[in-house]
């Protein structure tokens, strides 16, 4: 399959991280850490609804920069606003490859939808004990 038939998933870290009011503000890098973790079995399984394989591409900023990539999840840290780079990778992916975000950022959607493409909400990668809290 080539990058143009897999599907790019974009995760905007700082917003799924924040759905939760867990602490996370306490140990940003762990927390970017802790949701790096959790999407690695989405690269090959895809989201529910979309199957996979998927590029996972977490954007990063501010504190979590420095979390590094792993085997199914690159991490990409945002020089300056998350939003600004995720809008970037959104508009790279072009009209003829299928791209996700995972976003509750209303402003942000509005700005990767001009590009085509679709977003879905933090709950689609939180595991379920999470989305119970």
């Amino acid at each position: 399959m080539s990058e143009d038939e897999t599907v790019l998933v974009i995760v905007d870290g700082a917003n799924v991280v924040g759905s939760v009011p867990d602490g996370w503000w306490r140990d940003r890098h762990g927390a970017a850490v802790g949701l790096r973790d959790r999407l690695v079995p989405y690269a090959a399984a895809g989201l529910p609804g979309l199957p996979g394989p998927a590029e996972i591409v977490l954007v990063v900023e501010g504190a979590a920069r420095g979390v590094g990539s792993v085997a199914g999840v690159r991490v990409s840290p945002a020089p300056g606003s998350g939003d600004d780079l995720i809008a970037e990778l959104a508009a790279a992916a072009g009209p003829d490859r299928e791209c996700v975000v995972v976003t509750a950022d209303r402003g942000l959607r509005q700005r990767v939808e001009a590009y085509g493409a679709r977003c879905v909400g933090p709950r689609t990668v939180r595991p379920s004990s999470d989305r119970e809290r």
